[in-house]
């Protein structure tokens, strides 16, 4: 199936135009799974960079059933995980939460972390990481 352009129209009134740092063509471009940056992690896990710049990443993964990452922290960044569809196992400095659609969790920097999906379906969330997370991870 073909992929269809994003459309180059913002939803943004002209006054929160005038007064972002960004260019005006970040503004205004839609992102979405199909024009954003894509990379693989772990074992067959999927990301999609929807902002990324040096102030704040914002980036969807796709986790399938069974899947998890290395449990790891962050020296620098902040994160929030807030799960779209699914469920997610979040390990937070030893401490177990499940994580269902709708719902999310904040991991503060040094505080070690690991994502995995304990279900039988696919989990989607997004990782809202400030300043941005590569670079700044160092695994257990």
């Amino acid at each position: 199936m073909p992929r269809k352009p994003a459309s180059p129209k913002s939803s943004q009134p002209e006054s929160a135009k005038s007064n972002s740092t960004q260019p005006a063509a970040a503004q205004s471009r839609s992102v979405s799974r199909e024009n954003a940056e894509h990379y693989r992690w772990g074992d067959d896990c999927d990301g999609w960079h929807l902002v990324k710049d040096a102030q704040l990443s914002v980036i969807e993964e796709l986790i399938p059933p069974g899947a998890a990452e290395v449990r790891h922290h962050h020296e620098h960044a902040q994160q929030f995980f807030y799960v779209l569809a699914g469920e997610v196992l979040m390990e937070v400095e030893g401490e177990m939460t499940l994580v269902h659609a709708g719902c999310g969790i904040r991991v503060l920097p040094g505080t070690r972390h690991q994502v995995r999906n304990p279900s039988s379906s696919p989990a989607r969330f997004l990782v809202v990481s400030q300043p941005p997370s590569h670079g700044d991870r160092v695994d257990e």
